[in-house]
């Protein structure tokens, strides 16, 4: 860290946002964000607008920060579509885990009390924490959140302005039209005359930085389709998931070159901002490739020969356990064939995942696997259904279950970005061309050589 860093958890330095704004190095885009003393806006380092006078900007961390300090976002670089940073990395886990679930709308259905009890402390010292890194109270950054989102729902989504309130947690179109003239000094009306939405669907756009092989991902995606839940085609990605026990529909396509689109069907709408973080960190859109690939370009010279490769997630840690342990030592095409057994098996009517309690209750004796395999998948399900929070790293102590299932579902699970898979049989066969790639030398960038290197 350094000490002319204007964030408390960012190597960031005042010279080098300095330096990323006057030349709107996108690179930086979501890594701080610039207020402008003399108009009350702040804006990302990438906004076209004439650069204002170094004596007239603040730096912020956090769009949450800016507007509790007064400022307004931007309504030509929007903020509020900025993808997500990697500057977190080193910050307390514990405020690291808070700050996740209140951007998946945790406080908008338990109080602050359950969510500190969740991640392990007290609510007082999770006060503390948010008043030391961000400066305001965990409710406060709900509430700033929920705006932002409601404000980047009314440029880049077709929803109606009530639809638009209660997906964003306001109880109320009144409460929802009240906080933005409080705090943006703005109506939601005028920004949705300004977006020019037509048409009857729900989408939203979903931007990224860097590249995206959408063609790669499909690809990927095809060969390990959920029958009944999941159809890929050769331009979209659709799936039923549960979200917090609402059921929904999306299907994900490509907009632009830095845009997909999500169109959805939603339960509970409120449910709509932890649908999108979820489906982001699904699709991996918060990384910046064009990083990712210059590191491992410098490592291991022709590693990279599609631009754009992403981690194509599942839809949470449970799925990628599930999938690790029937793709344990046997072909992709096996084990998908167990997967769907085991679906079309214990979910007659299709549509979700099953829960870790219908496995944990079942009679596995139908797979066609190893008695030892489906011992584990047995364990393993129990073993969620009871604690279904716990990281991959502590699923150690069953039985069966090894580094390399780990690995695996912390990789496609959580989409973990340093996550090389050398104990995998092809990872291990494409490395003989790559010697000087190794753990050390690909990190922090471990799992995109593991899809670089099963890609060859």
């Amino acid at each position: 860290m350094s000490n002319n860093s204007p964030f408390g958890y960012s190597s960031l330095t005042i010279e080098q946002c300095q330096q990323a704004r006057l030349s709107r190095d996108q690179r930086f885009d979501g890594q701080f964000f610039i207020a402008v003393k003399t108009t009350g806006i702040f804006c990302r380092p990438i906004c076209p607008a004439i650069l204002p006078k170094e004596e007239n900007v603040q730096y912020f961390a956090n769009k949450a920060q800016a507007l509790e300090s007064g400022f307004r976002p931007c309504l030509r670089c929007r903020p509020d579509s900025a993808p997500e940073s990697w500057a977190w990395k080193g910050v307390e886990t514990t405020f690291i885990r808070a700050l996740k679930l209140i951007d998946n709308g945790e406080l908008q259905r338990s109080s602050l009390t359950s969510l500190a009890e969740r991640v392990g402390v007290s609510d007082r010292y999770l006060r503390q924490l948010f008043q030391r890194y961000l400066g305001i109270s965990p409710k406060r950054y709900a509430q700033l959140q929920q705006l932002m989102f409601a404000k980047q729902l009314l440029h880049s989504s077709s929803m109606s302005m009530t639809d638009i309130a209660f997906a964003s947690g306001f109880n109320s179109v009144r409460r929802f039209n009240d906080a933005f003239q409080q705090h943006l000094s703005l109506s939601p009306s005028k920004i949705r005359r300004q977006a020019h939405h037509l048409g009857l669907k729900k989408s939203i756009d979903l931007p990224f930085k860097g590249q995206i092989d959408w063609p790669f991902m499909l690809a990927f995606y095809a060969r390990r389709a959920i029958a009944g839940i999941e159809t890929v085609t050769n331009t979209h990605y659709e799936r039923q998931v549960k979200i917090n026990d609402a059921s929904a529909w999306f299907s994900i396509s490509k907009k632009s070159e830095h845009a997909l689109e999500m169109e959805f069907e939603l339960e509970d709408i409120s449910q709509l901002r932890a649908l999108v973080n979820q489906v982001r960190r699904m699709l991996d859109l918060d990384a910046d490739t064009d990083v990712i690939e210059q590191h491992l370009d410098k490592v291991a010279p022709e590693l990279v020969h599609q631009k754009g490769i992403r981690i194509p997630g599942t839809w949470n840690a449970w799925e990628a356990g599930v999938r690790a342990i029937l793709g344990q030592q046997v072909s992709v095409t096996a084990a998908i064939g167990q997967l769907n057994l085991l679906l079309r098996t214990l979910c007659e009517e299709g549509g979700y995942f099953p829960e870790p309690h219908q496995i944990a209750q079942a009679d596995l004796s139908f797979l066609r696997m190893p008695q030892s395999r489906k011992e584990t998948l047995h364990r393993f399900a129990e073993f969620m259904a009871v604690q279904p929070q716990t990281d991959p790293s502590e699923w150690l102590v069953l039985k069966g279950i090894g580094p390399w299932t780990i690995s695996y579902a912390q990789l496609r699970g959580l989409s973990q970005p340093d996550r090389l898979l050398d104990k995998d049989l092809v990872v291990k066969k494409a490395l003989v061309d790559f010697p000087q790639l190794t753990t050390e030398t690909a990190s922090p960038w471990g799992s995109y050589a593991t899809f670089h290197l099963w890609n060859l």
